[in-house]
């Protein structure tokens, strides 16, 4: 109905004017009645004609409607889960500021254990060396840390494994984080918590070291005990009274030197590595923490002011 003749058919009364009753009336005589349609057509048709024209002008609409419905529903979801990517990226961000100080602590840790391993090596190869001086109170010494005469080999039995802290470490494998990491920095990191050369440091001053404190604890409850009137190695004059028979114990006197070996050749050099491994490890996480840090996003895109 978009020309003159078309007009002019439907106003009947030629006022100019189309009343409703014309334009109802132009409305039923256009199209085929819906009776003389096949099953298809009548199917699909909406009241009681099927006209070609309207029902085009009903599929591009429509087609156009669940374009735009789409379109709506995917910029949604996009814009929901980028969100949430948002979201876990400042997380993840603020995990590795987390990583980095708990690199510091282990390497804090690293340097107090080191220290209390020489005061203790120190301390025994003392003893070690006045191991055959023939003097009642050779395994007696006057300590200036406790300011008081203690027996050295009485702390023989104890044992501090190494234990550096890996919490955040843990909690970040799982969280994804390790996706903020190039792949060198990311296997640096691993190497730190969970390589080959901490392994042996841990076993070193875990199980090794168990094995030689449970070698003297054990020769005490079985022979020593058997052999001697008393014992009570926490008590000095113990030391003093059966020195002759301390001094003739080759087994003691070997685990001692045994464990003496342990640290100097292996737990020392470990501890040094370790620590620089530490430091090293810092410098790459500073990096990286400074180039993420900078980063901001638009909409899907990361950008870095610095590419």
């Amino acid at each position: 109905m978009g020309n003159k003749d078309d007009f002019d058919k439907i106003d009947k009364n030629k006022d100019g004017y189309i009343s409703r009753e014309e334009y109802a009336e132009a409305s039923k005589s256009t199209g085929i009645e819906k009776e003389k349609l096949n099953w298809f057509l009548r199917l699909i048709t909406l009241g009681d004609r099927f006209d070609i024209k309207d029902f085009w002008d009903r599929v591009k609409k429509s087609i156009v409607e669940f374009i735009i419905l789409v379109f709506g529903v995917t910029v949604s979801f996009g814009i929901e889960q980028q969100g949430g990517v948002s979201e876990n990226r400042e997380d993840g961000i603020e995990n590795l500021n987390n990583l980095r100080q708990e690199v510091d602590s282990i390497i804090a840790y690293t340097d107090v254990y080191t220290e209390n391993l020489k005061w203790a090596r120190d301390l025994f190869f003392k003893q070690y060396q006045s191991w055959e001086e023939d003097s009642d109170s050779i395994f007696v010494q006057y300590n200036e840390d406790f300011e008081d005469f203690i027996a050295p080999m009485s702390y023989f039995g104890n044992r501090n494994p190494f234990n550096p802290p890996r919490v955040n470490f843990d909690a970040i494998k799982l969280d994804g984080t390790f996706r903020l990491l190039p792949r060198d920095i990311g296997l640096k990191m691993t190497e730190i918590y969970d390589g080959v050369e901490l392994g042996y440091l841990l076993e070193n001053t875990g199980k090794i070291e168990e094995r030689y404190a449970n070698q003297f604890t054990d020769r005490l409850a079985n022979k020593w005990v058997s052999d001697l009137p008393w014992v009570d190695i926490d008590d000095i004059d113990f030391w003093i009274e059966n020195r002759d028979y301390i001094q003739k114990d080759n087994f003691i006197k070997y685990i001692l030197y045994k464990r003496l070996d342990l640290w100097e050749w292996q737990v020392f050099d470990q501890l040094d590595e370790y620590k620089s491994d530490l430091v090293e490890s810092t410098q790459m996480l500073d990096s990286v923490i400074a180039v993420r840090e900078s980063e901001y996003e638009f909409i899907w895109w990361v950008l870095n002011p610095k590419d």
